[in-house]
């Protein structure tokens, strides 16, 4: 294990192989394993949840079991608690998932609101930023679904494609403003 930094890995028992760098960063961590945090608060309250991967001030800071997350970017990920193969790149990405699985965010505010929400990828500027907890959507540009909040099985490519979409589900809009005004009608291409 490496250390450093004012309770950096402070309450480690039996674990091996993480990296702290950085005040508080793996300081509750007890016996997980393959754990790198780098920043203050990096993955702070993570006890047993292995091969998780924290770049950045308060990315994973309240995991405790969580596994097989990567979070750069202030704050992404960061309430995640016990959601297991999250990918978080970005300032704020996926700042509100709490025990949700197998999520991809990359950009600015990225899926910032889902907090359960499952199977999601997101790829742009505030894209799926409303999601809260709906599943199975795709997301790729600046301010697609950026609406969304339960819709499901929703894939949009272009810049504000489904923007205002919120309810909906079963929709696939491709393309600059596609389906833009759509809020609930289903199953539209």
């Amino acid at each position: 294990n490496v250390a450093v930094g004012s309770y950096a890995l402070d309450a480690n028992t039996t674990a091996s192989q993480n990296t702290a760098v950085g005040a508080y960063g793996l300081s509750a961590n007890t016996t997980g394993t393959v754990n790198v945090a780098v920043g203050y608060n990096a993955l702070k309250a993570n006890t047993t949840g292995d091969y998780n991967t924290a770049v950045g001030a308060g990315c994973l800071d309240t995991n405790t079991t969580g596994a097989q997350n990567t979070s750069m970017g202030y704050n992404s990920l960061t309430s995640n608690t016990t959601g297991d193969y999250n990918t978080a790149v970005g300032y704020r990405a996926l700042l509100n998932n709490t025990t949700a699985d197998s999520n991809t965010a990359i950009g600015w505010d990225s899926l910032k609101s889902s907090s359960t929400g499952a199977s999601n990828v997101a790829v742009g500027y505030k894209a799926l930023y409303a999601n809260t907890t709906a599943s199975n959507n795709t997301a790729v540009c600046k301010n697609v679904l950026v609406a969304n909040t339960t819709g499901g099985n929703l894939t949009a490519f272009g810049s504000n494609a489904l923007a205002a979409n919120t309810t909906a589900s079963d929709n696939t809009a491709f393309g600059y403003t596609a389906l833009y005004a759509n809020t609930t009608g289903t199953r539209n291409t």
